[in-house]
């Protein structure tokens, strides 16, 4: 069904009455195309909703909606009903939406929770933002070595409807240490009478609970798992990370590179915030900080100008070409930043590449610097005369060769100093390149241009 569809159906069966029509629906629905229609609505009415559905439903419901959505419709929700809700999500969505209630009333939902659960929230919550830890989940299949494939099938019935994924199991020992794992293919596939260790593979791929969460998407992706075991210092198996909660933290990765390399502000809690949902102040406080600091960065290179103020008086085509130096020197930089943090971030390239990838890029910059130069000095000659096409051209050349360089070594620096590759953004290494082409440039026309501005009586 389409989206828009969605909630007419659902608002004639709340107006109606119809109970029964109205679950229904609901259960012939993904959770996601129901979060999906409700974003528009207004929040008394997804209240009612969930009213109706039950906790069950509105759990999934309720965990498919962005924080944004979330954050607006739990005060609306009392005590009672939340409770309910959060017993029926899985662990690790649970988690995420305890984070963004209240300390007060959090407390007070906690109290309201089973021991079970409420200890498995405090277990999962403290584990740090952007850990293994702080993504897994406590609703994983374990079982020993010991036992045959007829009681771990038995196993695996009993537990999975409230598992998060069973498609992967784990062998633990006495001590609830990880040794093994095991796929629920082979299980099917054995005689039921054959022992787990037979078919177990050992040493599992796996996570620490303090590893990046980055590290954890990178291994998944690697081994093309559905799901990664995660271990604390003593192997002790505390949970494991599913291809879902994975996939959020690609997007969440990718957004965050996005918002730094575009110099904007980037804040967690807003991920989910589209640019149709975020507010005006909201906008201006993420996007202003960066821009105010280039904007007295490129103080630096009106000072430039100020300071070759004689060379322009007596040559004022120069003042022509400088646009178009400057932003052909701040272009190849940002295209060189783009083309290294994306290789950075995908395990491309390392620390120690960066001499080899010097040479590569001066060869590269050259070139290219080189046929941008000649293009434009033919604009040169017929704009201002072969004297001022030599310095465009010769300045073309330094001006890409400076940015490109500024943009491929800024991501390593950043790297080596433990700090974001993508935090030099395009508008910082456009910056730094505007103010290297204005030094560049200027100096190669006072230089070259010597006698025409000593004739004139400037320098």
């Amino acid at each position: 069904m389409k989206k828009h569809h969605i909630y007419p159906t659902l608002k004639k069966h709340l107006e109606k009455g119809h109970i029964k029509s109205l679950l229904k629906f609901c259960d012939a629905l993904h959770p996601a195309d129901l979060a999906g229609a409700m974003e528009k609505v207004p929040v008394s009415e997804t209240v009612r909703l969930f009213d109706k559905v039950g906790p069950r439903c509105a759990s999934k419901v309720l965990s498919h909606m962005g924080s944004g959505d979330q954050a607006n419709i739990l005060p609306e929700l009392s005590d009672a009903d939340l409770s309910e809700i959060i017993n029926e999500m899985s662990s690790d969505d649970r988690v995420d939406l305890i984070r963004i209630i209240p300390h007060e009333r959090r407390q007070k939902l906690m109290q309201m929770l089973s021991r079970a659960e409420r200890e498995d929230i405090i277990r999962l919550e403290r584990h740090s933002e952007g850990t293994a830890g702080a993504i897994m989940t406590s609703e994983y299949i374990a079982f020993s070595e010991d036992i045959t494939v007829r009681e771990a099938m038995d196993i695996i019935r009993l537990e999975a409807a409230d598992k998060e994924t069973i498609y992967f199991t784990y062998v633990i020992d006495k001590e609830h240490r990880l040794f093994g794992s095991v796929t629920l293919r082979k299980l099917i596939l054995a005689k039921t009478e054959t022992k787990v260790r037979e078919l177990m593979h050992l040493d599992p791929v796996r996570v620490r609970v303090e590893d990046d969460q980055e590290i954890a998407a990178g291994k998944m992706k690697k081994y093309d798992l559905l799901a990664i075991p995660v271990t604390d210092d003593d192997e002790i198996l505390a949970g494991i990370i599913t291809h879902d909660d994975i996939h959020d933290v690609i997007v969440e990765e990718a957004t965050e590179d996005f918002h730094r390399f575009g110099a904007v502000i980037h804040e967690p809690p807003d991920l989910n915030l589209s640019m149709g949902q975020a507010g005006i102040w909201t906008m201006i406080r993420k996007r202003l900080p960066w821009l105010l600091i280039l904007v007295f960065m490129n103080i630096f290179s009106g000072a430039g100008i100020a300071y070759f103020e004689d060379t322009i008086e007596a040559v004022v085509a120069l003042v022509f070409f400088l646009p178009l130096l400057i932003g052909s020197g701040g272009n190849a930089g940002a295209q060189s930043a783009t083309l290294m943090i994306r290789a950075i971030a995908v395990g491309d390239v390392k620390l120690k590449d960066w001499f080899g990838l010097l040479g590569k890029e001066v060869s590269v910059a050259i070139g290219i610097g080189m046929i941008m130069g000649l293009a434009v000095s033919l604009i040169g000659i017929l704009r201002a005369g072969p004297e001022v096409a030599v310095v465009v051209a010769m300045t073309m050349i330094l001006t890409v060769l400076f940015g490109s360089l500024v943009g491929m070594s800024l991501p390593f620096l950043l790297t080596r100093l433990k700090m974001d590759p993508a935090s030099a953004s395009a508008p910082l290494v456009t910056s730094i390149a505007d103010i290297g082409g204005v030094l560049i440039y200027f100096s190669i026309a006072t230089w070259y241009l010597r006698d025409i501005i000593a004739a004139s009586g400037g320098v």
